[in-house]
C-alpha cells in the first residue's frame, strides 16, 4: 500500500497461480479521507451545480408530482455552499433556463437563493420531453466553469418521447467528462434503461421515487453529496507489462459499474478508467488482468494500479498506488485458494445480471427463464449477505427456499416494485471485515 495526500490503496488478491495459469483478479479498495489530512486545511473546492426538473405535461399527473417537484429544487438550493455556481433548468420537448433568466450561472448566496426559489415556485407543467435537450443546456451553462466540481441532478417522470434515441446518445457522448449526474425517475411511467444510460455515461446514481414525497429529502442527499466532494476528475490508472491484457476493470462497491469501455490510453500499456469526483469516501473496484503464462518458481508484477488527479496545469499527478502481483506454484493448497474479496464481488455482479436478465425475460414472457435469474439472484442476494436486494426480490417473487434460490413468480407484482429492484440491482455490501 502507498499512501499519497489522502487517498490510500489497498489490493486484495491471491496472487498465487498454478503453472500456465494466466489471469489475475485484485479486488482494488481506494479510500479518500480528508479529516486531517491537507485537504482539511484548505478552502471548499469550487463547485457548479444545476438541477433539471421535468416540466412536461405529465407532471400535472397527479399534481402532487409537480408541487414536490418544486420543493425539492427549493431544498437542494438552500443545501448549496455560499459561492457555489448553479442554475435550474425546466426540461420539456426543450430545455429553458428557470433561474438565472439567462443562459448562465449564479453565484449562491442569500439574495440568489431567495431569487432562485422564488422562480421555481412558479414552474407549472406543459410540454414534452427531450431529455438530451436537457443535457445539452447543461453541458453549455457547466462550460463555463472547467475548474469547478461539476454536478448535475436530473428529473423526469416520463419517457424520451420527443427527440430520437441518436439525439439522446448524441447529447450523453458531449457530456461525457464533462460533468456528473445523478439522474432520478418520479413515479413509474419512466425507462429505467434510459435514465441507467445516462447515469452511467456520466458516473451518476439511478434510482425511483415512487412517492414524490420522497423528492425533497433525495434532492438534498444529493446535493449534499455534491458539496461534499473535494476532488475532481479522479481517474483510475492501470499500467500492465508487455504482452499482458487488462481484461476488465469494474467497480463494484458502492455499485456495479463496468468501466473497462471507458479506458482512455495513455500509452500502449497505460490506460485511465474515470471514477468521477472524489469526497470522503471508499470505493471498490476488481481488476482482471490475463498475463504470460509461466513456470513454477517465477513470479512478475501483473499490474499497477494508481489513482491520479489533475493538477492546476492539466497535468495527471499521482495520489496512491498498489500492486498486484502474479507467483506461479505448483502447491495446490495456495494456487487453489479463492480470495474472500474477489469471490464476493464476483457474486454481486453475477447477482445484478441475473436480477436484469430475470426482469427482461418476465418481461417478455418467459417465465420458466425469469425464476430461474431471479431465483439464482434470491440465492446470490442470501449468501452475500445483501439484505437490501433481498428484500425487493421478495416483492417480485415468492422464496420457497432463499438458500437454493427456489423461487415462485409472484402473479401480480406493482409496477413501482419491479422498478425499484431494477435501478437497485447494482448496488453492493461490502465483504465482511474478518474475511479480509
Amino acid at each position: 500500500m502507498t499512501d499519497h495526500s489522502d487517498f490510500t490503496v489497498d489490493v486484495y488478491q491471491n496472487e498465487y497461480l498454478p503453472e500456465g495459469a494466466q489471469e489475475v483478479n485484485a479486488i482494488i479498495t481506494v479510500t479518500a479521507d480528508f479529516a486531517g489530512g491537507a485537504a482539511a486545511q484548505t478552502p471548499p473546492a469550487k463547485a457548479a451545480e444545476v438541477i433539471v426538473v421535468d416540466c412536461s405535461g405529465s407532471m400535472d399527473y397527479p399534481p402532487t408530482k409537480m408541487s414536490a417537484a418544486k420543493q425539492a429544487t427549493i431544498a437542494a438550493i438552500d443545501t448549496l455552499r455560499d459561492g457555489v455556481a448553479f442554475g435550474v433548468v425546466a426540461g420539456t420537448h426543450q430545455a429553458r433556463m428557470v433561474y438565472p433568466a439567462h443562459e448562465r450561472l449564479a453565484s449562491a448566496d442569500e439574495h440568489t437563493r431567495a431569487e432562485a426559489r422564488a422562480a421555481v415556485a412558479g414552474l407549472s407543467p406543459n410540454g414534452g420531453t427531450a431529455i438530451g435537450q436537457w443535457l445539452r443546456l447543461a453541458r453549455e451553462l457547466l462550460a463555463a466553469h472547467p475548474d469547478a466540481i461539476r454536478h448535475v441532478i436530473l428529473l423526469t417522470d416520463g419517457k424520451n418521447e420527443h427527440e430520437t434515441p441518436a439525439h439522446l446518445d448524441a447529447a450523453i457522448a458531449l457530456a461525457t467528462g464533462t460533468f456528473t449526474c445523478d439522474c432520478r425517475g418520479v413515479g413509474t411511467a419512466w425507462v429505467v434503461a434510459e435514465l441507467r444510460k445516462v447515469a452511467s455515461a456520466l458516473l451518476g446514481t439511478v434510482d425511483i421515487v415512487a412517492d414524490p414525497d420522497g423528492l425533497e429529502a433525495d434532492f438534498r442527499a444529493m446535493t449534499a453529496a455534491a458539496m461534499g466532494k473535494a476532488v475532481a476528475d479522479v481517474a483510475l490508472r492501470v499500467w500492465t507489462p508487455q504482452q499482458a491484457t487488462v481484461r476488465f476493470v469494474k467497480q463494484v462497491m458502492p455499485t456495479v459499474e463496468d468501466l473497462t469501455a471507458k479506458r482512455a490510453p495513455v500509452s500502449a500499456q497505460i490506460g485511465d478508467y474515470p471514477t468521477g469526483a472524489w469526497g470522503e469516501e471508499s470505493r471498490d473496484y476488481h481488476i482482471c488482468v490475463e498475463v504470460p503464462a509461466a513456470n513454477v518458481g517465477e513470479e512478475m508484477l501483473a499490474a499497477r494500479v494508481s489513482l491520479t488527479a489533475l493538477g492546476p496545469d492539466g497535468a495527471a499527478r499521482p495520489l496512491a498506488q498498489g500492486l498486484v502481483r502474479a507467483v506461479w506454484t505448483e502447491d495446490t493448497a495456495l494456487s487453489t485458494r479463492i480470495n474472500p474479496n474477489v469471490a464476493h464481488y464476483t457474486g454481486q455482479a453475477e447477482l445484478a445480471a441475473a436480477i436484469q436478465d430475470g426482469l427482461e425475460a418476465r418481461k417478455a414472457g418467459d417465465l420458466d427463464t425469469a425464476t430461474a435469474k431471479l431465483g439464482r439472484a434470491v440465492a446470490l442476494a442470501t449468501t452475500s449477505g445483501n439484505d437490501a436486494v433481498a428484500g425487493l426480490l421478495g416483492k417480485v417473487v415468492d422464496v420457497l427456499d432463499p438458500a437454493t434460490g427456489t423461487v415462485r413468480l409472484k402473479a401480480k407484482v406493482a409496477d413501482a416494485d419491479e422498478m425499484a429492484l431494477d435501478t437497485r440491482s447494482t448496488k453492493t455490501v461490502r465483504v465482511g471485515k474478518a474475511a479480509r
